[in-house]
């Protein structure tokens, strides 16, 4: 397995086609090759379109879909099978006055199931490792804390 992978996309702004308004000016479009491009925009709270992707849910989907990527590994390798994930995970993001902000914590609250239930304080005690495997929470200079059910 290679050391070093590369990602890359391209993320298109076209301006504000309404010059008499802001509301379309936080509008962006990002395309990946081989995938389905994607719309995006600023969250409601900083003037953007609430039906669309924002930076701080793309965050959050990737810190939560690796954590669950890592757990699973792990699963498979102490011989434990899952039959469903789902997680419910919560950001807080602080914002400060100056208009920069950050996040300062991300509880993860994943909801496993098992195929044997006598590994279930097996498996929540993975969280942890899961955790320090995942590329995402190993970027991230926050805290994350995990709520297994």
């Amino acid at each position: 397995m290679k050391n070093h992978h590369t990602y890359t996309l391209r993320l298109d702004w076209n301006g504000n086609p309404d010059k008499d308004s802001m509301k379309n000016d936080r509008l962006y479009e990002v395309a990946i090759e081989g995938k389905a491009p994607f719309c995006g925009s600023a969250d409601k709270p900083f003037f953007g379109d609430p039906t669309l992707y924002n930076p701080e849910d793309l965050l959050l989907s990737a810190l939560s879909a690796c954590h669950m990527m890592s757990f699973l590994y792990l699963c498979r390798k102490k011989g434990i099978r899952v039959l469903s994930y789902q997680d419910n995970p919560e950001g807080f993001l602080k914002v400060n006055p100056d208009g920069s902000g950050q996040f300062e914590k991300v509880v993860l609250k994943p909801e496993v199931q098992l195929a044997d239930i006598a590994q279930r304080e097996e498996a929540i005690a993975l969280h942890p490792e899961a955790g320090k495997l995942c590329f995402i929470a190993n970027s991230c200079n926050f805290e994350i804390v995990y709520e297994a059910l």
